[in-house]
């Protein structure tokens, strides 16, 4: 008997242009069509200006939503895993309390000096003061910390499809083993996050990706991980974005989303551009 195939259809395993496009039309179906065009356009680009700040942050609508979930109205200690370049860092620090510490952490050197950047010319001062930037790998954090966090962001790594389609490079050495080690990846950072957030703190998990195993799979494995038999680690929390608290920083229209199995995901197709996002809301019991 002949050796299955990669993809289970008996064909060549998937790769490159081709292979990117045969994977995600099996998702999106006839959808991905209007998926790609939409890719083709501008995305929603929002000006994000803090009063008293040297420089405006032009950032996706959708990480605007998806900053806005993240709950801090009781947050001393609030957490940006993997914060470069900065744009939901800036939505996070300027809705936190008065006395509250932002910690926003980059583990590339070069993107977390990006970061600086953006912090100390996109924030006033009085904001900036108490947003600690730092370099770290996300995914070892929870070895020397655990449950100091109120509210932590962690916007992943991910295999950011709408990037990888406009770019012939990155589209030629695209192939389903990407997707394999950028999960891997998220894993170490999800876990070490629930593992840094204090009992009753809240953590959203995002990404920009469109494949399901970044997204709702990878809150299935929180699920197995932690829930333990008979008692509730977590639950599942109804995101209840206020753009209110923002009003000030940016005209800002909330984005159109999609429910899934365990979050919500925006699309650009139904949209007005903004997106791909998907972000999922848990409590800590």
């Amino acid at each position: 008997m002949g050796k299955k195939q990669k993809n289970g259809q008996g064909s060549a395993p998937l790769k490159s242009a081709a292979g990117f496009e045969q994977f995600y039309s099996s998702l999106y179906g006839e959808r991905w069509e209007k998926l790609k065009q939409a890719f083709a356009n501008p995305n929603d680009s929002v000006e994000f200006m803090v009063p008293g700040a040297q420089k405006p942050y032009y950032l996706d609508s959708a990480s605007i939503f998806a900053a806005l979930c993240l709950p801090l109205q009781n947050a001393t200690d609030i957490l940006d895993l993997c914060a470069a370049p900065g744009g939901k860092t800036l939505v996070l620090a300027s809705r936190m309390n008065k006395d509250s510490v932002l910690s926003s952490n980059e583990r590339s050197p070069q993107r977390k000096h990006r970061l600086s950047v953006v912090v100390e010319e996109c924030l006033p001062l009085q904001i900036s003061e108490r947003v600690k930037v730092s370099c770290s790998d996300g995914s070892t954090w929870c070895t020397r910390q655990s449950e100091c966090f109120d509210s932590i962001l962690l916007d992943a790594p991910c295999s950011s499809e709408r990037h990888v389609i406009a770019d012939p490079k990155y589209l030629d050495q695209w192939s389903p083993s990407r997707i394999k080690t950028v999960t891997m990846e998220q894993w170490a950072l999800l876990s070490s996050a629930y593992r840094l957030l204090r009992k009753g703190g809240y953590l959203l998990y995002s990404t920009c990706a469109l494949a399901p195993q970044e997204n709702d799979e990878m809150m299935e494995r929180l699920i197995k991980k932690f829930q333990k038999e008979g008692i509730d680690s977590f639950e599942f929390v109804e995101p209840n974005p206020k753009p209110s608290q923002i009003s000030k920083c940016a005209d800002f229209v909330l984005s159109e989303y999609e429910k899934t199995k365990y979050g919500y995901q925006i699309l650009p197709d139904i949209s007005n551009g903004a997106g791909p996002i998907y972000f999922s809301l848990i409590k800590k019991l």
